[in-house]
C-alpha cells in the first residue's frame, strides 16, 4: 500500500483530497505546513485556526497528522524574493515561488524522508508520468502557478481534484461529513490570508515617498504613495478622480513616477511580444522553440489562452510573439506556455 502524505491547509480542497485518497485505499497521512505566523498590523495571522481545522479533518478521517515548520525557509525563499522584487519595480508572483521552493521541494523532500512514497495537494491540476495538464474545472485550474514544478517532483505528486468541478468537491466534502465542508475559500496573499499586498509591504519597506502620477499627455494628475505599490494595468486604488478611469502603463523607480493613461486602447497598455527570463521547462531538454503543433500562452491566472505565433531563443531566455496583443503585460509576472491541455513551462516577464 502506497504511503501518501497530503498537505492539509485547513481548507476544503485539501481535506477532500485526503478523504478521496483514503477511500481509494492509500495509506494517508495529513501534514500541515506552517509557513507564516506573524500578525500584519492589527490583523492576526490565521495559522492557528488553519492548523486546528486541518487537525480536525485528520481526526475525522482517522489518519495520522503532523506539522512541518518551514517558516524560516519560507521567508528566505518566498517572502524576501517578493519584497526584493517589489523594491526593484517589478510585480512578482509569490504563489509560483511557493510551489517551486516550498510545496514541491522542501515539503516533498521532508515527506519522502519521513517514509512517504508520494505527496498530494488540493491543487486543481492533473499530472501523468511527470507531465502537467490543466484541470477539468477551467475556473479553478491552478496550472499557471505550477509551471515551475519539476518533472521529478510531479512524478511523486497526486492531484486528486484534477478531474472534479468545485461544486462536486463541495458535495464530496458533505458526503464525507468533513468538519470544514462549508468553510469559505481564503483570499488575499497566499500566506497571510485576508491582508492586502500594500499593507504587507509596508511592514518591510519604510523608504517609500509620494510622487507624481503622470498621464499619457505628460500632465500630473495625482500623487502616488510609493511607486513600488503599483502594477501595470492597475485601475483601482490610484486616487485619481474625475473623468475616465486611469490605468497604470509603467513606472520609473529612480524618478519615483507612475505613468497612467485614460485611453484603454493606448499602445503602452497592449503588447503582442513578450520577453521572458528565468525560463523553466517541465520536461528536461525539451526545446520550446521546436515543438510541433499550436502553442498557447497564459499571462496571468484565469487569463485566456492566446495563440503563439513564434518562440525564439534569446540571451536572456525567450521572445514570444502572439497572434493578438494582450493587455497589461507586467514585468515580474509569469507567462506560461501550453499546448491546449498540457503545460510545457514558462518564464518571468521582463
Amino acid at each position: 500500500m502506497k504511503k501518501v502524505f497530503v498537505g492539509l491547509s485547513g481548507g476544503v480542497d485539501s481535506a477532500v483530497s485526503a478523504a478521496l485518497l483514503k477511500e481509494q485505499g492509500f495509506d494517508v497521512t495529513g501534514v500541515y505546513m506552517k509557513n507564516w505566523s506573524k500578525a500584519i498590523g492589527t490583523i492576526e495571522c490565521p495559522w492557528e485556526e488553519d492548523y486546528k481545522d486541518a487537525k480536525r479533518v485528520a481526526v475525522h478521517l482517522d489518519i495520522p497528522f503532523l506539522m512541518l515548520d518551514f517558516e524560516d525557509q519560507y521567508f528566505e525563499k518566498v517572502v524576501q524574493y517578493m519584497i526584493d522584487a517589489f523594491k526593484s519595480g517589478i510585480t512578482p508572483n509569490p504563489d509560483v515561488m511557493c510551489n517551486q521552493e516550498i510545496k514541491f521541494k522542501l515539503f516533498l523532500e521532508a515527506c519522502l524522508e519521513k517514509g512517504a512514497n508520494m505527496i498530494a495537494t488540493g491543487h486543481y491540476a492533473n499530472t501523468s508520468d511527470g507531465r502537467l495538464f490543466r484541470a477539468k474545472d477551467e475556473l479553478k485550474d491552478q496550472t499557471y502557478f505550477l509551471y515551475r514544478v519539476t518533472e521529478e517532483a510531479l512524478k511523486k505528486t497526486i492531484f486528486p481534484l484534477g478531474d472534479l468541478q468545485k461544486t462536486e468537491v463541495r458535495k464530496i466534502a458533505e458526503r464525507f461529513k468533513l468538519p470544514n465542508a462549508k468553510r469559505k475559500e481564503s483570499m488575499g496573499i497566499c500566506f497571510v490570508g485576508k491582508v492586502g499586498i500594500k499593507d504587507f509591504l509596508k511592514m518591510y519597506v519604510d523608504d517609500t515617498v509620494p510622487g507624481a502620477i503622470i498621464d499619457q499627455n505628460g500632465l500630473v494628475v495625482g500623487e502616488h504613495e510609493g511607486a513600488l505599490f503599483y502594477t501595470i494595468g492597475q485601475r483601482q486604488g490610484l486616487g485619481v478622480g474625475g473623468g475616465l478611469p486611469y490605468y497604470v502603463t509603467g513606472k520609473n523607480m529612480v524618478k519615483n513616477e507612475v505613468y497612467v493613461t485614460s485611453d484603454i486602447a493606448d499602445p503602452k497598455l497592449w503588447s503582442d511580444v513578450l520577453e521572458l527570463t528565468s525560463v523553466h521547462v517541465i520536461t528536461p531538454n525539451k526545446d520550446l522553440t521546436r515543438i510541433d503543433g499550436q502553442l498557447y500562452l497564459r499571462s496571468r491566472h484565469r487569463a485566456p489562452l492566446i495563440a503563439i505565433k513564434s518562440i525564439e531563443s534569446t540571451k536572456k531566455g525567450l521572445r514570444i510573439t502572439l497572434n493578438e496583443p494582450i493587455r497589461a503585460v507586467t514585468p515580474g509576472q509569469s507567462a506560461v506556455i501550453y499546448s491546449d491541455r498540457e503545460v510545457f513551462g514558462g518564464g518571468i516577464v521582463v
